[in-house]
């Protein structure tokens, strides 16, 4: 080759390199991806449950609401109640037949839940005990407490007998009674009288004991001199030893 060509040739060899390498490097452009970010999932929707215990009351009465929520931020109750916990519980005394809502709120929402409370009229107040039926109650509720022969110690079944007795007389304040004390047909009429007279205060102290007022009561002996039972047996003999309750006039 030439000599003058020599210089020609190298530059257009360094030319087309150039050439090469650019085209190469800018074959190998980066990958932008234009992709969105996933979404973030969706709240979740409350739920709420509203109950009334009982649902049937008298007018005056009270009644519990109990509720519960899920996925909430905020609670509300009507009518009156107004803003409360997510979970819990609060008596009411409707006036009148209410039904009674409670509203959830949060990111995901709203739900309700209402209870329907039934108000009856108040019942009537029961009639006044007629002397009659005061008579008759007293004549089942008031029991007699027994003595052993010669005793004037309380027994037992006495002590149970009497918790009964005392019973009905704290219900009935009004009712005051006679104890008497009674006694079989074996022994003296004095000594029979003497003993009734311990039986009937034995029993009186004992009622002292459990509260009723001494003052509602008095007693009586009549010895051997008014059985409940005339025959001759241990059995009637018995049925005659007893501290007796009569309603006082």
């Amino acid at each position: 080759m030439p000599e003058v060509a020599r210089p020609f040739y190298r530059a257009f060899l360094l030319t087309a390199f150039a050439a090469a390498a650019l085209t190469v490097g800018c074959g190998k452009k980066p990958v932008v991806s234009h992709e969105p970010p996933p979404a973030a999932p969706p709240a979740a929707r409350p739920t709420v449950t509203l109950q009334a215990n009982p649902t049937t009351i008298n007018k005056g009465d009270a009644t519990t609401l109990n509720w519960s929520s899920t996925n909430a931020t905020q609670l509300t109750i009507s009518p009156e109640v107004g803003a409360v916990a997510p979970e819990g519980s609060t008596k009411v005394t409707p006036p009148e037949s209410t039904t009674y809502t409670v509203t959830a709120s949060g990111p995901g929402g709203t739900a309700d839940s209402t209870v329907r409370v039934t108000v009856g009229s108040a019942p009537p107040p029961p009639p006044p005990a007629t002397n009659a039926t005061l008579e008759e109650m007293f004549m089942k509720e008031v029991q007699d407490a027994y003595f052993d022969l010669d005793k004037a110690d309380i027994r037992s079944d006495a002590r149970a007998a009497m918790a009964k007795t005392a019973d009905f007389l704290r219900n009935y304040p009004q009712v005051k009674v006679v104890v008497e004390g009674h006694c079989d047909e074996r022994g003296s009429t004095e000594y029979n009288l003497a003993l009734g007279d311990r039986r009937a205060a034995a029993v009186k102290q004992y009622l002292v004991s459990l509260g009723i007022g001494a003052d509602r009561m008095s007693t009586v002996s009549y010895g051997k001199e008014k059985p409940f039972c005339t025959e001759s047996n241990e059995d009637c003999w018995q049925r005659n030893r007893r501290g007796h309750f009569v309603m006082a006039k």
